[in-house]
């Protein structure tokens, strides 16, 4: 039987193809949803809280069918999350500008945003608009932070997502092997936005915002997903950015991307290079992602 290995969203699963095409065949009357949520009790695919992975099954099926290997049942309805992605709801919010010493907007709330929410509508779209990379919705394990004044003013947004599978300064600053990889990658978080809103002026706001988050994701990571992180990553587009609110944050500069994307398998993609910087959350961060929890 023909097995592959897969990326999903940081995670390399061995998937059996002819299992999948044999479920398939033998219930022609079974949807997409109901075909995934099947092959994850199969496979006991279940994140730590016993939640089944079916979003990420789902994405793999449909990797799948684009490379030709399997072929799924027809869509029944079209995507909630398509039209979602195309067609972020305009929120109202204050534009006001904000130009003062960091004491005057202290202390700060940083509110972990619940999906669903009137902060999620609020973080998706000022996202979407106001940073260079925009957003769509976030796949996989994420927390997610709309940070205000103390007035409740808006001032920024921040997004924690599952780690890039392979980024060599990073690996070599951890020291694990590849198989360590594989298989404790979901102990870091990736902090793939970080948004200053453009007309917030406040010295020092940024590094203090990344100080604050870094000292609570650890739990706020534990009581989403009950699996525990013990580093932190960025990417910086040094075209863009030079870094420095990570650096006063004290995040570590391990070195540089490669200018490919997780994607490009066939090292044919063009992407401009990026910075890595890192932030331990635990002492002995490298024993417990070389060993697992």
């Amino acid at each position: 039987m023909k097995t592959i290995l897969i990326n999903i969203n940081g995670e390399k699963v061995s998937i059996n193809i002819e299992m999948i095409k044999h479920q398939i065949a033998c219930h022609p009357s079974w949807h997409r949803t109901r075909l995934s949520k099947e092959l994850c009790q199969k496979w006991k695919w279940c994140a730590p809280n016993g939640q089944l992975k079916d979003m990420a099954c789902r994405k793999m099926l449909l990797k799948l069918e684009r490379t030709g290997q399997i072929t799924l049942p027809p869509l029944r309805r079209e995507s909630p999350n398509s039209k979602r992605n195309h067609s972020i709801k305009r929120v109202p919010y204050i534009t006001t500008p904000i130009e003062c010493n960091l004491s005057v907007i202290r202390p700060l709330k940083i509110i972990r945003i619940s999906e669903r929410s009137e902060e999620s509508a609020l973080f998706n779209y000022l996202l979407s608009k106001y940073h260079y990379l925009s957003f769509r919705n976030a796949a996989g394990a994420n927390v997610k932070y709309l940070i205000k004044s103390n007035t409740d003013i808006p001032l920024g947004c921040a997004l924690f997502s599952s780690a890039a599978w392979k980024t060599q300064s990073r690996d070599i600053f951890i020291g694990w092997n590849q198989q360590q990889r594989e298989q404790n990658l979901n102990y870091i978080a990736n902090n793939a936005r970080f948004l200053i809103l453009p007309w917030v002026t406040v010295p020092n706001l940024a590094s203090h915002i990344l100080s604050i988050i870094s000292k609570r994701i650890k739990n706020d990571w534990l009581l989403k997903y009950e699996t525990p992180i013990y580093l932190l990553e960025t990417f910086v587009d040094r075209d863009r950015f030079l870094g420095t609110c990570y650096q006063a944050a004290n995040w570590h500069h391990s070195g540089h991307t490669k200018g490919r994307t997780r994607n490009d398998s066939k090292h044919r993609i063009q992407a401009s290079i990026k910075d890595v910087y890192l932030y331990p959350l635990i002492k002995n961060f490298r024993q417990r992602l070389s060993d697992g929890c």
